[in-house]
């Protein structure tokens, strides 16, 4: 598929992330009982993450070109089915839930495009913001924030500068990120939730996001395509491979995001 049909879709895929917020909002600003619910793993499961799903679901079955769909919430495609997929859509209908809980506003819509185990375009949206990122292999990487759209692009440096900007989970301060914070110089550390953390460093508001602790395909796969076209790679932890999708596992690796390091 060539670039300029993906730009196409893209465009499409944000109207339907914003609509995904849409509904996500109506039951973080009204309802006092978010429906939570704990899946397989213990994870938290809102009714917001529900009704996004099947928003999403919904206009990516209208598009002009229509792929399969691996989402957090409908992720039962066996891998015998997917392995062979070509392209498909890579859906986090709510990412961060735990935050959406706390009501901190730190939860975003995540759509990605996967092309052959690469993300090759992506969607994320913010509802408490409004703040719209996105990305096309290629092409660049962009927000929309108050009506206006900015060519997004990271931060040059050395992992030996003092003050490097480190974004840490609120949630998963562990031992491993403590002795990789432990080797840099005076860090300045940047804690947010969800795909959000990515998104600093690709607007060059922070400068690695080490996460050597448990992540999903779908945690990522929006997110990494707009750090890469920002300026950025996000590479395994153990062997800095590139960070692959559609894996008959679909957890993670541990891995580190960076900017641009410089030589």
């Amino acid at each position: 598929m060539d670039s300029a049909h993906i730009l196409e879709l893209i465009e499409a895929v944000k109207d339907i992330s914003i609509d995904a917020g849409k509904v996500i909002l109506d039951v973080y600003e009204n309802e006092a009982d978010f429906g939570i619910e704990s899946k397989s793993d213990d994870s938290p499961l809102t009714k917001a993450d529900n009704a996004a799903n099947d928003v999403i679901c919904a206009g990516l079955e209208k598009l002009s070109t229509v792929y399969p769909i691996l989402s957090e919430e409908n992720k039962g495609i066996d891998y015998v089915d997917r392995k062979d997929f070509d392209f498909f859509w890579l859906v986090d209908p709510l990412d961060g839930t735990k935050e959406f809980i706390k009501r901190n506003g730190e939860f975003t819509v995540n759509i990605a495009l996967i092309h052959n185990k690469e993300t090759v375009a992506g969607v994320v949206y913010v509802p408490v913001s409004g703040d719209l990122f996105w990305a096309v292999k290629g092409n660049g990487a962009y927000v929309q924030r108050d009506g206006v759209k900015t060519k997004l692009e990271v931060n040059t440096y050395s992992m030996r500068d003092k003050d490097l900007g480190v974004v840490c989970s609120r949630s998963h301060l562990n031992e491993a990120t403590s002795s990789f914070l432990a080797e840099l110089n005076e860090p300045r550390i940047v804690s947010t939730g969800s795909s959000l953390k990515f998104l600093i460093l690709a607007e060059g508001k922070a400068d690695v996001y080490p996460r050597l602790a448990p992540t999903m395909e779908w945690d990522t796969g929006a997110a990494q395509i707009i750090l890469e076209e920002a300026g950025g790679k996000v590479v395994r932890a153990d062997d800095n491979s590139p960070l692959l999708y559609n894996k008959e596992i679909l957890r993670n690796p541990e891995f580190i995001a960076y900017g641009r390091l410089k030589n």
